[in-house]
């Protein structure tokens, strides 16, 4: 198992912001902004630079063109709520007890919570100089204990629970769940828009200084309903109709917010000195597009994590380069650590790794393993993947179940089950599911 290292980094990041890809002196110029805009429930193949059929993202694309597109990233969970704190604890999920490890449910969101002594971003970031800014879906907790200004967000717009109404704004229990700093408002509008919104105002306000801004998108998450439909009322009986049609616009509109905040950093000059970042929660719904991948949200099989994920840095990663580095949400955590030269709070130790080496070189990805496991919908699963290798115990508790490992670069869709002819490969690999549930059981870990 890969042994989680302390992010130091404060040397290389300072190398970073005064050197390009040549390695070449330049002039110091300041911490890098960082932009990480995340979508909800979006196929893997729901993007052009994807290979999309049917839904034009002009906007994410340019990310692509101007960055690097990653092949090998994964969400921390294959759902909602585990995969966000993962991304802002730095480390994986399972550390944080059994409701952040797999979902927060209507029932059991106004209770639990990601408490904000465990959370790494974005307080570590504020203390280093940073304002950061959150827009969108929290969903990690609703109590005002758990809420985003506790966790170090200066200001903050978007919902607690998982999902609303775009227009009213309301869980289909006829709640309000539309919340501007600690604050239950009403604002007339599509979400998607609305957040684009604030996203832009904090740029506009806040280009002066570094910044952290988190626009964690709630489309193309159920209720789907288009924009420019007000009139399309979301109920309990549908709450989760829809159509392809109405993904489609959804994802779109999504794509005009993206670039929506990508001029804002152009407008106000500070998109050279910009990490920005897009990807995805978890693998796509039912409406989705995951191209030759697997199965969807909520399992582990690959259509169910492997993600989507964009990345623009100018000066380190070069433009329109693809890579195959195996990396997970959390990874992106440890890599903005680095880009800012701040290390974790109480010398924690994370298991995200900095991506910067493969941002670099995106021809030389560095060994990365990665482990899950998931209790959902009945379904018991724990699942690795290393190189080429995926490993999956798809285990629902019935004795006799067949063990599972792919080439998964070979065989994204997972088709053709080698464990038979490579058994001393998933033994070993199952060995080390083993270790890594006795590592996490053990919760923070602080050098």
């Amino acid at each position: 198992m890969q042994r989680r290292q302390l992010i130091g980094g404060m040397a290389a990041a300072g190398a970073l912001a005064t050197t390009g890809l040549s390695g070449r002196a330049a002039q110091p110029r300041r911490r890098p902004n960082i932009v990480f805009m995340m979508a909800d429930d979006m196929g893997y193949a729901d993007l052009g630079c994807y290979g999309s059929r049917d839904i034009r993202t002009p906007a994410i694309d340019s990310i692509a063109r101007d960055g690097l597109r990653f092949t090998g990233c994964y969400s921390n969970a294959a759902v909602c709520t585990p995969t966000r704190v993962g991304f802002l604890t730095g480390c994986y999920q399972h550390r944080f007890g059994k409701d952040l490890e797999w979902a927060l449910g209507p029932a059991n969101n106004k209770t639990a919570g990601l408490l904000p002594k465990d959370t790494v971003l974005p307080g570590a970031l504020k203390q280093a100089g940073y304002r950061c800014g959150m827009f969108g879906k929290w969903h990690v907790g609703w109590r005002p204990e758990s809420r985003p200004g506790r966790h170090g967000f200066d200001e903050w717009l978007g919902i607690l629970l998982g999902n609303v109404d775009m227009y009213t704004h309301r869980y289909h229990d006829g709640s309000r769940d539309l919340w501007e700093n600690d604050q239950p408002v009403e604002r007339q509008g599509y979400l998607t828009e609305l957040l684009a919104d604030g996203a832009v105002r904090f740029v506009e306000n806040n280009a002066n200084q570094p910044f952290f801004l988190y626009v964690p998108f709630n489309a193309v998450h159920w209720p789907f309903q288009p924009p420019g439909k007000p009139e399309q009322i979301a109920t309990s009986e549908n709450w989760r109709d829809g159509t392809r049609a109405d993904y489609i616009a959804m994802t779109e509109s999504m794509d005009t917010a993206v670039g929506r905040v990508l001029d804002a950093l152009r407008r106000k000059g500070v998109d050279d000195n910009t990490l920005v970042v897009f990807t995805n929660d978890n693998g796509g719904e039912r409406l989705s597009e995951s191209g030759p991948l697997f199965h969807t949200k909520g399992t582990l099989f690959e259509g169910g994590i492997r993600v989507p994920a964009l990345l623009r840095w100018p000066g380190v990663a070069p433009a329109g380069a693809v890579t195959g580095q195996v990396c997970a949400t959390m990874d992106f955590t440890a890599t903005f650590l680095a880009a800012a030269g701040v290390a974790p709070p109480d010398k924690r130790l994370l298991d995200g790794r900095d991506l910067t080496p493969a941002l670099r070189q995106p021809g030389r990805p560095f060994p990365r393993a990665l482990f899950w496991r998931a209790e959902l919908n009945g379904r018991r699963q724990m699942a690795m993947r290393y190189e080429r290798w995926k490993y999956l115990d798809d285990n629902t508790g019935e004795r006799g179940l067949p063990e599972l490992l792919f080439d998964v670069e070979a065989d994204p869709g997972e088709r053709r089950n080698l464990f038979y002819s490579n058994q001393e490969v998933a033994a070993r690999m199952r060995r080390q599911c083993l270790e890594w549930h006795k590592d996490v059981a053990r919760g923070v870990v602080y050098a």
